[in-house]
């Protein structure tokens, strides 16, 4: 017989914190900071309308990497700048979002795709599934170490566009986004203002995926099935890339909202992280009978209404929301 499962607000993982934690993510700034950011644009008429500005957009990353995406900013004419920035972070298999509707609100908003993503997959596309293993027994080479740094690296795109008010950047998304959203918000806490994040995935690697059996955690339950012995090798590497241990670092304040009855970002994992938010203002939203869309209907004007509160857009309407 199985042990009874805890109440997600009483489960506490099992991530432990490594001790050169933060001392190897400086290095990765570090080698960031150093590679030249060559920020293009180049103009998508077909993607504008009369009130929104579509570009797509390159800069180069960690290694070298050359990373797509879409920028999308009011008309001047509709919306005068300086705009506050939104970065919009991609779900594990969704393509980066074309956030028009963001525009229109009055943000300058970015449709950040990381290598492997559509249009910034031409020097590295383990796919999906294969994303999340991709050399995940050694954290030096392991696919979100690159990953997370073209996540970081739209922060230093958005700090290049003089339409941009630098104190009022902030970055949105759901799943995968929502953990490249605790990621970006740790790592660049000298620059974002605000972080909202749905169904974070990647947040407590090896008990989400002893709590479920969905993709994509699934991935690294298939992968040890495999390779038993690189139980310990696989866990040691996850844990510098774990959200549970950006969480402390975050210092702006941040709104994460799950649903009850996830089965792909168990809930257990969206409060551990909530509670490791202890050095910032933190809110969670709950949704009961909600899935891996964490609440998204109702959520939405939610998120709408708190980034608002913090990066201060000219605009109104409402914006699409998009889960994956």
């Amino acid at each position: 017989m199985s042990a009874q499962r805890l109440p997600p607000d009483q489960y506490e993982v099992t991530v432990e914190r490594p001790e050169d934690f933060d001392t190897f993510w400086a290095d990765i700034l570090e080698r960031l900071g150093n590679v030249a950011l060559d920020p293009r644009m180049t103009p998508a008429p077909l993607r504008s309308t009369d009130e929104v500005e579509t570009f797509e957009i390159h800069y180069t990353s960690l290694d070298g990497i050359e990373i797509a995406g879409w920028y999308c900013r009011p008309r001047a004419e509709y919306i005068a700048p300086p705009y506050p920035a939104l970065l919009l972070v991609p779900g594990y298999i969704s393509e980066p979002t074309l956030p028009k509707s963001w525009a229109k609100l009055g943000y300058a908003a970015i449709g950040v795709a990381p290598r492997g993503k559509l249009r910034s997959n031409g020097q590295f596309n383990p796919g999906y599934p294969g994303l999340l293993t991709h050399n995940i027994t050694d954290r030096n080479t392991y696919s979100y170490r690159g990953f997370y740094a073209d996540a970081i690296r739209a922060v230093d795109f958005a700090l290049s566009r003089p339409e941009i008010d630098n104190a009022r950047i902030g970055v949105h998304g759901s799943s995968q986004g929502g953990a490249l959203t605790v990621v970006v918000a740790a790592l660049r806490g000298d620059v974002i203002a605000c972080g909202a994040a749905g169904a974070p995935y990647l947040t407590g690697f090896m008990d989400a995926a002893s709590l479920t059996h969905s993709n994509p955690y699934e991935e690294i339950n298939d992968y040890l099935r495999m390779h038993p012995d690189h139980l310990d090798a696989v866990t040691q590497t996850v844990s510098y890339f774990d959200c549970i241990n950006f969480a402390p670092l975050i210092s702006c304040p941040m709104l994460v909202y799950i649903g009850l009855e996830d089965d792909v970002c168990p809930p257990e994992t969206g409060f551990a992280l909530a509670r490791a938010m202890r050095n910032c203002q933190a809110e969670l939203h709950t949704h009961e009978h909600c899935a891996h869309d964490a609440g998204a209907y109702w959520e939405m004007a939610e998120v709408e209404a708190f980034l608002a509160e913090h990066l201060r857009p000219a605009g109104s309407g409402r914006p699409e929301m998009t889960v994956g």
